[in-house]
This record gives structure tokens, sequence and C-alpha cells, in this order.
């Protein structure tokens, strides 16, 4: 049942990405609300459905972005396994461990985007894209990812309550 939680969750997510948090720019760049709870969500003890919403989100923001879907899913799925495995190794700092991963996420994601959409033909400079979408989306990222961890987390204890002994 509790699997069923991250739809109505992502489809939010998506929303309040698409409405709100996409039209606050730093140049060019914005901020990935998405990346940010599934790296918040994949980095919580407790959780044991990171790998579903890390497949819902990817196919949400494949499906409503005009990238190639493969894009936003395997770049999700990369920072899932990336924040489960610093959440097994660097138990003491969840947060550092948040800041590691929304960084290399956000460099992963925004690169791989700037790769397919060299492919498919669109003129973009890498010095351009690099200065003024990447990095900034870096900066937005990092700045939000605090509230945002905070946030999951809560929620992360709501969903999956600790049993009193």
């Amino acid at each position: 049942m509790k699997e069923l939680l991250a739809f109505p969750i992502l489809v939010l997510v998506a929303i309040v990405q698409m409405a709100v948090v996409g039209r606050i720019t730093l140049l060019a760049g914005s901020a990935d609300l998405m990346l940010l709870v599934l790296v918040a969500w994949a980095l919580q003890p407790q959780v044991a459905t990171a790998w579903h919403w890390a497949i819902a989100g990817g196919a949400l923001v494949g499906f409503a972005s005009r990238l190639p879907w493969a894009i936003p899913l395997g770049s999700y799925l990369l920072v899932v396994a990336a924040a489960r495995l610093l959440q097994r190794r660097v138990w003491e700092g969840p947060l550092l461990a948040m800041f590691t991963v929304t960084f290399l996420g956000t460099l992963l994601f925004h690169l791989s985007s700037l790769i397919a959409l060299r492919l498919t033909g669109t003129p973009l400079s890498v010095g351009d894209a690099l200065g003024l979408v990447i990095l900034p989306s870096v900066l937005l990222n990092l700045l939000l990812s605090i509230p945002v961890f905070f946030f999951i987390r809560d929620f992360a204890r709501w969903v999956y309550p600790v049993e009193e002994e």
C-alpha cells in the first residue's frame, strides 16, 4: 500500500516543478524538484520503495518534457542508486550525502540532456550550456536541497513510523 503513495506525491511534485519551481530561474538554469525529492527519499534508511519512486518520477518527467524518456529515467535511477549506496556508507551524515548526490545528479542529468540534444541536432554551445544552465541549476538545487531533505525526512517518518520498544 505504501508503494501507491508514490503516484500522487510524484504527480504533485511534477506539477509544482512545472508551475512554480521551473519559473524560478538563475540565468537560464532552474532547480529540479523531482531530482531533489528522489534523492531525499532514497537517503532515508527506513524507505524500501526508492526504486519505485525513481521509475515513476523518471517516467513522469520523461512524459512531461521534450527530452527522450530514457534520459530522465536513466538519470533518476542512477541518482537513486548513488543515494542508496551513500546512505549505506555515510550513515552519519545524511545531509552531506544529500549535497553530494544532488551535485553529481544535477551534473549527470544536465550533461546527458546536453548530449541528447546535441545528437538530435540542436545547436548548443557546451560553454554556454555549462555557464548559463548547468552551473546555475546546480546552485539552485543545492539551495533547495536542505528544505526538501527535511520535508521528505519528516514525510518518511510519517509513512514508516518507528516502532516503540
